[in-house]
């Protein structure tokens, strides 16, 4: 309860300071930690609500004409009271800083050959469906296709509410079981692609000093020669101390620029927090979100029509909804998951 007490007179002393009129400086961190603190707060007054009426109902015992009341509301209200106390545990887990951000999604086809190519693609619509079902923006920022279509590399850009949060999971390797398209004979091919989802970086967060970058400018090679008269507008951004490469090839040269320093700065803002988890989680490993890329996280098994998700061992038939972008089955388990770990670390 001290604890409640607490975060309630911190979302006051906010509360009153923004009324006040904050510096413009302090505004925006100020907004940010009131709007962090507003449901917290709000499920606090619901959970001292509901005990007030628990107590209430305990008291109307003793009075004849409310007895019977009493009676019938009590058992509805002592259940209530672990549920709201449930909530309210969740609701006090600590934050990942990153989860209201943008995220930077990448996929790759690991091994597999064209098939991986192929595979990679359909991860990409996967998403974007997603992406449109729940309202975010879906933007394409560096695409190498296959001649059949499949994809060598797509980075793109996902912005909307909770991105970040609901789509951290899915960094790992995805592993695929299906006949190809190519394949005469019919037999079930393994191939794999390797997703990452990064949170967007912003500039405070990154400084990227001027000597520490080569930027060298390419030629496009845009799909069947559409590229063919144009300047060379493709850029190539070298990070020299990690040695991370970063290309976009928009058609124009300055806005390939922005993209990749954007990207850049987001896979250098990753890399710091992969460093800053390893650090914490040396200790308890197999953690779901470890962040190893090289996880096999999830298998799609065409010929069954399965989904397995090997970090939680949950197993869906229902393999054409997910492909389409129905997500939220799996995310919610891999939510509730990481929640009980952070849980049972709090509590233990």
């Amino acid at each position: 309860m001290d604890k409640l007490a607490q975060i309630t007179q911190r979302f006051e002393f906010l509360e009153a300071k923004l009324n006040a009129g904050a510096a413009p400086a302090d505004i925006v961190a100020l907004s940010r930690e009131y709007s962090e603190l507003k449901p917290v707060v709000d499920q606090i007054a619901a959970y001292r609500t509901a005990l007030q009426d628990l107590q209430d109902a305990q008291g109307w015992l003793n009075d004849p004409d409310m007895r019977a009341l009493a009676e019938e509301e009590l058992p509805r209200l002592k259940a209530h009271i672990p549920e709201m106390e449930q909530a309210l545990r969740l609701a006090l887990l600590p934050k990942d800083a990153a989860d209201a951000r943008p995220a930077i999604l990448e996929i790759r086809p690991g091994t597999g050959g064209e098939e991986a190519s192929l595979f990679a693609g359909d991860l990409l619509r996967m998403y974007q469906r997603y992406a449109e079902d729940r309202g975010w923006r879906f933007e394409t920022l560096e695409e190498q296709q296959t001649e059949l279509g499949g994809i060598k590399e797509v980075v793109a850009r996902i912005s909307g509410e909770g991105v970040f949060a609901r789509l951290k999971y899915e960094s790992g390797v995805h592993r695929v079981q299906r006949v190809p398209e190519t394949e005469s004979g019919g037999r079930i091919h393994t191939s794999a692609a390797t997703v990452a989802v990064l949170p967007e970086a912003e500039e405070v967060d990154i400084q990227i000093a001027a000597n520490d970058i080569r930027i060298d400018t390419m030629r496009s090679s845009g799909a069947g020669g559409q590229h063919v008269n144009t300047t060379d507008s493709a850029v190539r951004i070298t990070h020299l101390p990690t040695g991370i490469v970063v290309t976009s090839s928009e058609k124009s040269q300055h806005r390939n620029r922005e993209i990749a320093m954007q990207v850049l700065r987001t896979r250098l803002y990753d890399m710091e927090r992969q460093k800053l988890h390893d650090e914490r989680s040396a200790s308890r490993k197999g953690q779901v979100g470890s962040g190893d890329r090289s996880e096999r996280i999830r298998t799609y098994n065409f010929p069954q029509g399965r989904m397995t998700d090997h970090r939680i061992n949950l197993t869906l038939y229902s393999l054409d909804r997910i492909m389409q972008g129905d997500l939220d089955e799996t995310l919610d388990a891999l939510i509730a998951d990481a929640q009980a770990t952070l849980l049972a670390e709090m509590e233990g």
